[in-house]
């Protein structure tokens, strides 16, 4: 039964596209003037509508937080990017070589946790 349904429905769609393609072209043979100043006002008409909605979308806060959240993923794929590339290609001269050697490696995603560092630990002696 659902196959039908989409069946008329496809024919439904398809009269309609047909009968307004037969009324523009009537409109536009009849009298130009009279259609290109219909399109005219629909142009308009949707121009202002884009305007206003794209104010009102520019101004919501959450737009913001999007963009931010964007430009701090694609920093980040972008630094992960550089660290997996091989380093041979990074490095044309011996300087180079001793220097990436000297560069300590960073590791963002930890964080240090304060305690009791004094404090040495009981251990058992085997």
């Amino acid at each position: 039964m659902a196959f039908l349904y989409n069946r008329t429905s496809f024919y439904i769609v398809l009269g309609l596209i047909i009968l307004a393609g037969i009324g523009v072209t009537q409109s536009l043979v009849s009298d130009p003037i009279v259609f290109l100043q219909t399109i005219a006002g629909f142009v308009l008409i949707a121009a202002v509508i884009f305007f206003i909605v794209n104010r009102f979308y520019k101004a919501n806060p959450m737009k913001q937080e999007q963009r931010s959240f964007h430009k701090a993923a694609k920093q980040s794929k972008k630094r992960f990017q550089t660290k997996s590339q091989p380093l041979t290609s990074k490095r044309s001269s011996v300087g180079s070589i001793s220097a990436a050697r000297k560069k300590k490696k960073d590791a963002p995603h930890l964080t240090v946790i304060e305690g009791k560092k004094g404090k040495k630990k009981n251990r058992a002696s085997f």
